[in-house]
């Protein structure tokens, strides 16, 4: 229990983060459309574009977080957790989409770029850099580890280098006169956010798909659950991640007859909890202790 509280606190502080990255990014959003505007800059166009899809994605990691915190129904058995994961899910979607459109206009404006009012554009660009990094200053500031948390700071940092792109690509139009700095800083935009996009997409795929954690050695799990007095066998044995922060496992462990009688049934699980508990950070465990004698009539059904 304290764990879940613990989770729910973490998951608390993380919405408070998320509605002030949400403040921020609404904030910069407006000052880069106008900007987009008064210069005619792609680059800021491009990120000002991103922005919008992160204030999105920023309320959609809001919401999954509420849902996540909501108790399960009855068949709802792990509680709403998975939302946070959907959201990243949809985040990253959302993301690469974006590098697409941005490498696109970016490509499409290199043979014929129009003239940018570079002054202006480093202005604007200047403005939007400080604003998303304080932003993302406040997102890292978390301990939960949370998916959905890591999903909208790595949009985050995309606007960040977005920002520090445009503000590259004015300081060389003022200094050289060469218009093509701002599709080549929207095109670097793209390049810099594809493979946060699809790391997060991966992480999400690897808990939608109950992929032991990351960092999580079943084989060393088995050998330590071995070696507590009594036990003689580890089979059926399953690792996963309900969302960040929550691993979860499970196994078959066969104990002897007489450790069994000895011991009871209380304290030896207790010291399989402790195990995986102190050594590996598990904390949700469950196991099916079975009597040594009983091999011969369990059915373990297909391997999975």
């Amino acid at each position: 229990m304290g764990h879940d509280h613990g989770h729910a606190a973490g998951r608390a502080a993380d919405r408070s983060k998320l509605r002030w990255a949400l403040l921020v990014t609404v904030t910069v959003l407006v000052v880069e459309v106008v900007g987009a505007v008064v210069t005619g800059s792609l680059a800021l166009l491009a990120d000002a574009g991103h922005m919008a899809t992160d204030a999105g994605a920023v309320v959609l990691a809001l919401g999954a977080s509420y849902v996540a915190g909501l108790g399960g129904g009855r068949r709802s058995t792990f509680g709403l957790h998975r939302a946070e994961v959907l959201a990243a899910v949809a985040n990253a979607v959302v993301l690469l989409g974006v590098c697409a459109f941005i490498a696109w206009s970016g490509l499409s404006r290199l043979g014929d770029a129009p003239d940018v009012d570079a002054l202006p554009m480093l202005g604007f660009a200047l403005v939007g850099l400080v604003a998303n990094g304080v932003s993302l200053t406040i997102l890292q500031r978390s301990d939960t580890g949370s998916i959905n948390l890591r999903g909208a700071a790595a949009e985050v940092f995309g606007d960040l280098v977005g920002s520090f792109l445009a503000v590259a690509a004015a300081l060389v139009i003022l200094a050289t006169g060469w218009q093509e700095a701002d599709p080549v800083a929207s095109l670097l935009i793209a390049a810099l956010i594809l493979p946060r996009a699809v790391l997060l997409l991966r992480d999400a795929g690897a808990v939608l798909l109950e992929i032991a954690p990351k960092g999580l050695d079943l084989d060393a799990v088995e050998h330590h659950v071995r070696h507590v007095p009594g036990v003689v066998d580890v089979h059926d044995l399953h690792a996963w991640t309900i969302t960040s922060g929550l691993p979860s496992l499970s196994a078959h462990v066969t104990v002897t007859d007489e450790a069994l009688a000895e011991r009871g049934v209380g304290p030896i699980l207790d010291e399989l909890c402790r195990c995986v508990g102190d050594h590996f950070a598990v904390r949700h465990a469950t196991f099916q202790l079975e009597p040594a004698s009983h091999r011969a009539h369990e059915d373990l059904g297909e391997v999975h």
